[in-house]
């Protein structure tokens, strides 16, 4: 499959700009998503929030006229409202994962290879650049990988669950978009945006992270902190798989 430029999905992202689309994926059935999950006490004192240290650099698009089509977002972000710089984050990568996923409206997890490096590093530096370095897909990559890529304690770090008010410490998956945070505070879990259909399935979010375009950062990164005398934050307990926690497990297929 050929690789979807921006100069070619200028007039595209403005046309799906009007359309409705929450999510990547279709709506997933709210049933799934309202059982609680039961998190050990241990496991919750691990989960303190990560410092991120990430280094601002230029919007390097893909061609000169992408500018065009980053600057829906960049409007958005630069005005604070990040609930529609999510709605158009969803849309731009629609597009930019081919006329495939255009037709049907959201990405598979398969065709994020296909998205080029520099166009998903401009969406995440303009992520970046507006929220302190507290916002994009190269935060959450940190914060994914210092909880190990395990999906449930990275959840929790970002605010995608929330706390029951139960005697038992029990989490549940936040309800979109009304308990998502959309406002930028000192109290704002790093990483909470932007949003993926992970809750869903977690393979197309894993994709992002996982993409090369965010490779050659976290490397910078690694060496600062040896420099730094080493990463202080990565957790020291073994994950343990989500069965021997007596987690509720979604279904994270597609």
């Amino acid at each position: 499959m050929a690789t979807t430029s921006l100069q070619s999905l200028h007039q595209s992202l403005f046309h799906h700009q009007h359309q409705h689309h929450n999510s990547f994926t279709s709506t997933p059935d709210s049933s799934l998503f309202l059982k609680p999950i039961t998190i050990p006490t241990k496991l919750l004192s691990n989960l303190s929030s990560s410092s991120i240290s990430t280094t601002s650099s230029p919007i390097t698009p893909t061609t000169s006229s992408s500018s065009s089509s980053l600057d829906v977002i960049a409007r958005h972000l630069e005005a604070s409202d990040f609930r529609q710089a999510d709605e158009e984050t969803r849309r731009l990568l629609i597009a930019l994962a081919g006329d495939a996923a255009q037709k049907r409206g959201y990405v598979f997890f398969s065709e994020v290879q296909f998205i080029a490096a520099a166009d998903l590093q401009a969406i995440d530096r303009l992520w970046r650049l507006h929220s302190s370095d507290r916002f994009g897909y190269s935060v959450q990559r940190r914060i994914w990988e210092k909880s190990r890529r395990d999906f449930t304690r990275f959840f929790i770090r970002v605010g995608w669950m929330k706390r029951l008010d139960t005697e038992v410490e029990q989490y549940t998956y936040r309800s979109f978009p009304n308990e998502f945070i959309w406002d930028l505070e000192d109290d704002t879990p790093q990483g909470h945006l932007p949003l993926t259909n992970a809750l869903r399935g977690t393979q197309l979010l894993a994709s992002i992270l996982t993409h090369p375009a965010f490779e050659e950062e976290e490397s910078l990164e690694e060496e600062e902190e040896e420099g730094e005398g080493g990463d202080k934050d990565v957790e020291k307990e073994t994950p343990k798989p989500l069965s021997s926690r007596r987690t509720f497990k979604p279904d994270y297929s597609f």
